[in-house]
């Protein structure tokens, strides 16, 4: 068999695996790759040269700069506002926000980098709404695709017809030029999208959906009785506690108080200086006019950070946070004696309470002077700390973290530690982005080494954040665009249809231009789609004895119609996962917004840019 059988055997055997469903994605992918080598089509550097292509390296750097969004709770707080501004009952006002927030952005970052961004976000809401992930990610990417219509750094196609256009001696298309043809294009979307997106959507989540941990501090301290009774005080420099050891404090006339802790400075972690100083402030628990007599007696002032009484603002908040652990059968742990207000082995955890049986140990019995409470397998400890702290001291096995500390603080903290840092990473990767300063690849690069370099990640966290089914499947389809354009299979393709319409008018042309991108943008790169379609236009025009103008922006409406395979775009399978779709629920959304796409390419568009 030629090249161009064996490229056409494999398209059609991959898009049947795709459609059955039945092997995982990544399966098929390599095995595409593995086939175009084995046939000959490509060499061994071609089949697997998408591995190393600038596209994949940007997405796998984009996957690190929207998880550091996601770990400082830049993510929460996005969500925090979608949620304000929407509403909890409005999906038509959700929506809206939502599509209208990926399609600006998008304008200025292109569809990868807007998607990746905001698709933690829309997974909190989901969360938080208990909404179907499926009801709002295909949405999503789907309006990034229409929003790359609104500006020339909205998608590398856009400046491919630009350039052509100059080249053909037209003139090129203005940085907002494209707005004329993407906002009927993302208007369009949406109306498709509300209209008729609850029915055309599966109502599913994904395997992975994160748990609700808004509300995680209310029903802690609630759990563990903490609601209210819990102060904290700051030390004033008049305080008789300055220069003494943290023992000295004496509570014998306040038989309502217990000291919990002394904290360091504005931190959460346990004092570890051998006296106290101005700043460190007391936690503690009990009466309500015990502690105010307490703080004017011993010059102390109340946290500013929460409401006085409140434990969920005084123990949870951007500094400190709680987590709750459970004593496994065969822990070290089985025997010890702890008590509330116990700093850790390591210094920086305090124990706050220890519940049996779903009951608290009553504190007054669980002294360090009553000799505390003996560990028994089963039960609870609530542990306080800083959220560092937390993370690095949970991982003994001595004690089951019940809720990863991590996931608390990204959903629960919006605007946590770090967030300026990674909103100033963001905004200086979209400069560099929309300026061009340098290519996608380097920007995402600069950007997710300067969130490791920053602190807000680790490097084995960046290397967890990278969703590597994703990297892969792109980095083994891509030798497939390689393979239709070496064959010659595209080319010939195109050109037969040119030759079909040619001769029925400019319209027919458009037609028939939309058509054969639209089918090849839903198997192939939208790019390397353009680079094939975008010449054949343009000498198909000056044989006509048109403008070119029309055609070429039709040509970037048609690759921008990637809606009815999740490998038509890296976007389109980032949501594949997160969103728990299919093969087929692709196209049952994204038929009628094709059909939307076509209408807007191939009659408005002359109407804007005339023959």
């Amino acid at each position: 068999m030629s090249p161009i059988t064996y490229t056409a055997t494999i398209i059609a055997v991959v898009v049947v695996l795709f459609v059955w469903n039945r092997l995982p994605v990544v399966v098929v992918a390599m095995a595409t790759a593995t086939a175009l080598w084995a046939t000959g089509v490509l060499t061994i550097d071609q089949a697997l040269g998408g591995f190393g292509d600038p596209a994949v390296i940007f997405i796998a750097s984009l996957f690190i700069v929207s998880a550091g969004l996601d770990v400082t709770g830049v993510t929460a707080w996005a969500g925090q506002l979608l949620i304000r501004g929407a509403g909890e009952e409005s999906r038509t006002r959700l929506l809206l926000l939502t599509m209208s927030m990926v399609a600006l952005l998008t304008a200025l970052i292109s569809v990868n980098g807007a998607v990746a961004a905001l698709l933690p976000v829309v997974v909190v809401i989901a969360v938080r709404l208990k909404r179907n992930s499926a009801q709002l990610l295909l949405p999503l990417v789907f309006s990034a695709h229409a929003g790359s219509k609104l500006a020339l750094t909205g998608s590398p196609v856009n400046v491919l017809v630009s350039d052509a256009g100059s080249d053909a001696g037209v003139g090129g298309f203005g940085f907002f030029e494209f707005a004329l043809v993407g906002l009927p294009l993302l208007a369009g979307t949406m109306a498709i999208i509300i209209l008729f997106g609850k029915r055309l959507l599966p109502e599913r989540n994904g395997a992975t959906m994160p748990a609700d941990f808004s509300r995680h501090a209310k029903t802690l301290v609630e759990q563990y009785g903490l609601a209210s009774g819990v102060y904290q005080m700051r030390v004033r420099a008049s305080s008789p506690f300055i220069g003494k050891p943290a023992s000295s404090i004496e509570l014998a006339a306040y038989p309502e108080l217990q000291l919990v802790a002394v904290h360091e400075g504005e931190t959460a972690s346990p004092l570890r200086r051998a006296v106290i100083a101005e700043g460190d402030h007391l936690l503690l628990r009990g009466d309500a006019e015990s502690a105010a007599a307490f703080a004017v007696d011993s010059h102390l002032a109340f946290s500013e950070s929460a409401a006085p009484g409140q434990g969920e603002g005084t123990l949870f908040n951007r500094s400190s946070g709680l987590a709750e652990v459970v004593i496994p059968p065969r822990s070290g742990l089985i025997g010890q004696n702890v008590f509330p207000g116990m700093v850790t082995e390591s210094g920086d955890l305090i124990v706050l309470a220890v519940q049996r049986a779903g009951s608290e140990v009553a504190a007054t019995n669980a002294t360090r002077d009553a000799g505390g409470i003996v560990l028994q397998a089963g039960d609870t400890m609530l542990l306080q700390g800083t959220w560092k702290a937390l993370d690095l001291r949970l991982k003994d096995p001595d004690v089951l973290v019940v809720n990863s500390p991590e996931l608390v603080r990204r959903q629960a903290v919006p605007m946590g530690p770090g967030a300026r840092q990674a909103v100033a990473i963001l905004v200086a990767m979209v400069l560099l982005l929309a300026t061009g300063i340098t290519p996608p690849a380097i920007a995402g690069l600069l950007a997710a080494g300067a969130v490791v370099l920053s602190g807000i990640m680790s490097v084995e966290q960046s290397y967890r954040a990278i969703d590597w089914t994703t990297v892969v499947l792109v980095g083994a389809m891509m030798p497939l665009s390689t393979a239709m354009v070496e064959t010659g299979a595209a080319k010939l393709m195109a050109e037969y249809l040119v030759s079909l319409v040619g001769d029925a008018g400019p319209i027919a042309l458009l037609a028939g231009l939309f058509v054969l991108t639209a089918i090849m943008g839903q198997l192939i790169s939208n790019t390397a789609t353009a680079l094939i379609v975008i010449p054949i236009g343009v000498a198909a025009a000056a044989t006509m004895g048109v403008s070119p103008r029309p055609v070429l922006m039709s040509t970037a409406v048609a690759a921008a119609a990637a809606f009815l395979t999740p490998i038509a775009t890296p976007t389109n399978l980032m949501v594949m996962g997160p969103g728990g779709y299919a093969f087929g629920d692709y196209w049952k959304l994204g038929l009628p917004l094709l059909l939307w796409f076509f209408v807007v390419a191939v009659f408005i568009v002359p109407m804007i840019w005339r023959f």
